[in-house]
């Protein structure tokens, strides 16, 4: 295949960044705009504020790109190769799992599903379908995630011995119809902290049991939590994330990972000087990674299963499915103040 048609459903925040990676992919050419509400004024796209990227507006020449209110106009065409769906959490089984049964390829933003459930459902869907799946769980493609878990993996610091994720942030200026509600969005919980869930499943397997604290403030679900993850290997796991944090405070991802031989500090907010080592018997240093970030890396590799014709493997359907498991879990662990069994 020497150019993948892309279809973009949902023109919001994530919609629009992903637009903007597709962008500097090679062979990938942007075929169809969807949204039940706003598309193209004049061949301008206005972007949303968001907590990652720029709030730059994008431009199209109308006359090669299809713009349409209705998801089954873009089934329908044979051209479109992928459908990667950017809609509000509540609409994705039902997108997700037509574009599926119409052998589309799919990418689907997370949290997979509203509750697990119906991320199993997708997941279903995905295994029968002639297209391959892959939920957008974009931390794992992250440059200084995946120096990380390749570091767990190759022992390289030895084994680890704790391990604190952290995703933070004031409460989203953008959305709140959807995001203070949680019945649609699942609160920060589910939106904003499921992100550390998956990476800790991606580094430690899936936990046996957490613990988790938490509390609600703006969505009526949980919208801050601290959770502590039993793991296979015995290792101290926890996150924290939510998005309560006072005015002015931002976003923060951040990790710091205790190993036998090293700790490791990430924190976003300090910029090019994010990533440090702190090694035995000598000076803390930073990590210089190559240019880049998650969303870019993620559609890279679909797009590449895509053309090599092979399944993605880095993330599965069922591992969205799992990490909305896994926030559920810390979600009955919370309401009841006990250890919970995943």
């Amino acid at each position: 295949m020497s150019t993948v048609n892309v279809a973009v459903v949902g023109l919001g925040f994530m919609g629009i960044t992903h637009l903007k990676a597709y962008r500097q992919i090679p062979n990938v050419r942007i075929a169809a705009l969807c949204d039940a509400v706003r598309l193209p004024v004049d061949g301008v796209l206005a972007a949303p504020g968001g907590n990652i990227g720029s709030d730059d507006t994008l431009s199209f020449d109308m006359t090669q790109v299809r713009a349409t209110h209705h998801l089954e106009d873009l089934l329908a065409d044979a051209s479109i190769d992928l459908i990667d769906i950017c809609v509000p959490t509540l609409a994705h089984p039902k997108l997700a799992i037509a574009a599926l049964e119409a052998g589309k390829h799919v990418i689907c933003e997370k949290p997979l599903a509203r509750t697990a459930a119906a991320a199993r459902e997708i997941a279903a869907a995905a295994a029968l379908s002639n297209g391959f799946f892959m939920p957008a769980m974009c931390i794992r493609f992250w440059p200084e995630y995946v120096w990380l878990k390749q570091a767990i993996d190759e022992h390289t610091y030895g084994r680890v011995l704790a391990a604190r994720f952290r995703r933070v942030s004031e409460s989203p200026a953008w959305g709140r119809e959807h995001f203070f509600d949680g019945a649609k969005s699942g609160g920060a919980i589910l939106d904003l902290h499921i992100h550390d869930v998956d990476f800790v499943q991606f580094c430690f397997g899936r936990p046996v049991a957490v613990f988790a604290q938490g509390f609600s403030q703006y969505s009526g679900e949980i919208d801050h939590v601290v959770a502590q993850y039993q793991v296979a290997s015995g290792a101290i796991v926890s996150a924290e994330g939510g998005w309560v944090m006072g005015d002015g405070h931002g976003f923060e991802m951040a990790f710091t990972v205790i190993f036998e031989n090293a700790t490791v500090d990430f924190n976003c907010t300090r910029g090019p000087e994010g990533l440090r080592l702190y090694e035995k018997d000598q000076q803390a240093r930073t990590i210089q990674l190559p240019p880049g970030d998650g969303y870019l890396a993620e559609l890279s590799y679909m797009i590449q299963c895509i053309r090599d014709g092979i399944p993605p493997r880095t993330v599965t359907g069922n591992d969205g499915a799992s990490a909305v498991e896994i926030c559920e879990a810390e979600g009955e662990s919370i309401r009841t103040g006990r250890v919970v069994v995943i």
